[in-house]
């Protein structure tokens, strides 16, 4: 039964044994090294593992997970570091296990919208060189993140109101088990009803059952046609009563992000967009067909006019979108430089979309009542927003974390959820037993069973018994 597990210290004999299993170059004790895989993006603070290891294959990860398994040391295994709950932190020390050497792609099936990648692979650098095949992997987190972090997190992004979150457009995958087994999981087939669906279980368990070495994805042919819409309010409410319009209409965006006024004053100076100071939806629409697309563009238009749209415009122009686009993935980027020396407590809760606008008037009360700075972005067609919380002094932080809690409890009150794509990690796992209740038992049965050592990320997602 896992509780707090008592671990093992890495010891020179353990370095060692891992070195025989990985080689020399792939074992490294460097404080650099420790400390450059310590702590991912979030405002949690940094723990340091005892090793860093590189490994390159699917049978050295399952060789150093049985290994660690009979030695009760912990393992954590990291992507690229740009989660936003803690997820990767080796809140234990152990072995860092990095999967930035196994990034490359296995095989693509383009005749069957497939490909098969390693786990270590940004998804950025995937979609380069699947844009030769005219294809592309859709959810779009915004940073580089690996597929196998996307996957472990279940991570969504802009795209997800038409092409779902990571959990959707993926198909089979390998996974290495805490006893060494190597399994895989889900079929090449689209239609899968085969026995119990141990994929999906996998994804969104952050590391704690097992650690994802091999996935087959689901692809999509690149539009044909593409265009990038704007359209800004004079109030967040309008702006978010909008966003419900627009799902309501039978119209499918392929984004549809919500930006509070301080964000678009920000892109506006930082990259140059043409935005007023005024809450802001960013739209996207794909289509087969021109004219299709410009149907889209004129509907969506009308809708926003007739629900008080201060200004709309849209645009064709490849170069013009992209521009849009990179703008909405550096947002957070551009204010953490607008305000240096702050830090940022970062918020991530879902609702069905029908609840939205009640959610969004709730944290604009938060911020009225309680006199504080936030600001709000967020993928509101599937009703996911993310309210950011600069802070300076440990008071300020304390302040903070009541705020994201006011705003989580909301959120599960709405029938929503804790987290719409950041995942459990650290943050989270105190609103584990209020929006699962005796479910979390269950979940830890499962963990128990594929983990009785406890050796799998230990100290996410589940909250202290």
């Amino acid at each position: 039964m896992i509780t707090d597990s008592v671990f093992s210290p890495v010891s020179a004999d353990v370095i060692n044994q891992l070195t025989q299993i990985l080689g020399a170059g792939s074992v490294s004790t460097a404080q650099a090294d420790i400390d450059l895989h310590a702590k991912d993006q979030s405002q949690h603070p940094a723990h340091a593992s005892e090793v860093v290891i590189w490994p390159q294959t699917a049978q050295q990860i399952a060789d150093v997970l049985r290994f660690a398994n009979e030695r009760h040391i912990p393992v954590t295994p990291w992507g690229v570091g740009t989660s936003l709950e803690g997820n990767p932190i080796p809140l234990h020390g152990g072995i860092l296990m990095s999967m930035e050497r196994m990034n490359q792609i296995i095989k693509v099936y383009a005749d069957d919208f497939q490909v098969t990648v390693q786990p270590g692979i940004g998804h950025k650098d995937l979609n380069a060189q699947l844009a030769r095949q005219a294809l592309f992997f859709p959810p779009d987190p915004g940073a580089n993140a690996t597929v196998g972090g996307m996957l472990a997190n279940n991570a969504a992004g802009i795209r997800t109101v038409k092409y779902g979150a990571s959990k959707d457009n993926v198909l089979q995958m390998q996974v290495a088990l805490a006893d060494g087994r190597l399994i895989r999981v889900g079929s090449r087939s689209i239609k899968q009803s085969a026995g119990y669906d141990l994929l999906h279980l996998f994804v969104g368990s952050e590391g704690t059952l097992g650690v994802i070495t091999e996935a087959t994805l689901k692809l999509t042919p690149v539009p044909s046609f593409m265009s990038a819409a704007l359209a800004a309010f004079d109030d967040v409410e309008t702006a978010v009563e909008t966003v419900v319009a627009i799902r309501g209409s039978g119209l499918d965006p392929a984004a549809l992000e919500l930006i509070d006024a301080a964000h678009a004053a920000m892109l506006r100076d930082a990259e140059g967009i043409d935005l007023t100071d005024q809450p802001t939806l960013f739209m996207e629409f794909h289509a087969s067909q021109e004219q299709s697309l410009q149907a889209g563009l004129e509907m969506v238009k009308e809708i926003c006019e007739e629900m008080g749209a201060t200004r709309f415009r849209s645009t064709t122009d490849p170069t013009e979108r992209k521009k849009i686009w990179h703008a909405r993935h550096s947002s957070f980027e551009i204010m953490v430089r607008k305000f240096p020396n702050t830090k940022f407590y970062i918020n991530d809760v879902a609702v069905p979309i029908s609840a939205y606008p009640e959610l969004i008037g709730y944290v604009e009360e938060l911020k009225r009542e309680h006199n504080v700075t936030a600001y709000m972005i967020g993928h509101a067609g599937d009703g996911n927003i993310h309210v950011e919380f600069p802070y300076k002094t440990a008071e300020e932080y304390e302040k903070r974390a009541e705020l994201n809690r006011l705003i989580v409890l909301k959120a599960i009150s709405l029938n929503g959820t804790s987290t719409g794509e950041h995942g459990i990690g650290i943050g989270k796992m105190q609103f584990m037993n209020t929006e699962h209740g005796p479910a979390v038992d269950v979940m830890r049965s499962i963990k128990n069973l594929l983990d009785p050592n406890g050796i799998l990320n230990p100290g996410k997602i589940f909250p202290k018994i």
